[in-house]
């Protein structure tokens, strides 16, 4: 082999160890940075670790760490719809990174958007339950509180339900607490709960004269309007 082929021959291979080192130095860097801003958060430093967080998620838009400590960071600065904007790119990034579910609930639930809060934490929940029970049962207490706090009883007599249901075999004291956050929701439901007072065939039958009353009443008015 001449000289000019030995010193090709010797580049091709120096590219390939490159190449082959490239990709986990990658990976690294990412949780490189993550690590460093958490460092600088737990330092009081909040804008240098916000700057390393958007450092490593531009680095790697799959860096689910580096999407989580963004928004949970931005939510303890208060800036509550930055939070919301982060976890809802996380999850166009990551569709499977649950725990940006919870957080954007939580982020959405402090901007008043209640109904979409209250489905993200039904959704994180949901798909919780199958690897993480104890998480789903947090969260479920925490949309409960919700309900309470916006007098939606009925809502948070089902999702008290729910509750109970998984509590049962992996937490006595939930369980027991939620045993009797339902005696004492169902009191105050009453009637309108469908669990202790599913409705009859009986009962819509009594109710359909009612109903013929009030169509006639109805059309009683309106010959009078005119």
């Amino acid at each position: 082999m001449t000289g000019s082929g030995v010193r090709r021959g010797t580049h091709v291979v120096a590219f390939a160890l490159v190449a082959f080192t490239a990709a986990p130095a990658h990976a690294s860097s990412c949780d490189d940075l993550v690590q460093a801003a958490r460092t600088h958060e737990s330092s009081g430093e909040p804008d240098i670790a916000l700057r390393q967080y958007n450092d490593a998620v531009s680095l790697d838009p799959t860096c689910a760490n580096g999407w989580l400590g963004l928004g949970a960071l931005r939510a303890r600065m208060g800036d509550a719809a930055e939070a919301e904007r982060v976890y809802s790119a996380a999850l166009s990034h990551v569709p499977t990174l649950t725990s940006a579910i919870a957080g954007r609930a939580r982020t959405r639930w402090q901007l008043g958007r209640a109904e979409e809060a209250e489905a993200d934490m039904a959704r994180y929940a949901e798909g919780s339950m199958a690897t993480d029970v104890k998480g789903a049962l947090t969260a479920l207490v925490e949309l409960a509180s919700w309900y309470a706090s916006i007098h939606r009883t009925p809502a948070q007599l089902a999702t008290w339900r729910r509750i109970g249901t998984l509590a049962h075999p992996v937490d006595a004291a939930l369980d027991a607490r939620a045993r009797t956050t339902i005696e004492a929701l169902a009191l105050v439901v009453g009637p309108a709960d469908p669990v202790t007072h599913p409705p009859t065939a009986l009962s819509n039958e009594a109710a359909a004269p009612r109903h013929a009353f009030v169509d006639l009443l109805r059309s009683v008015a309106a010959r009078l309007r005119f």
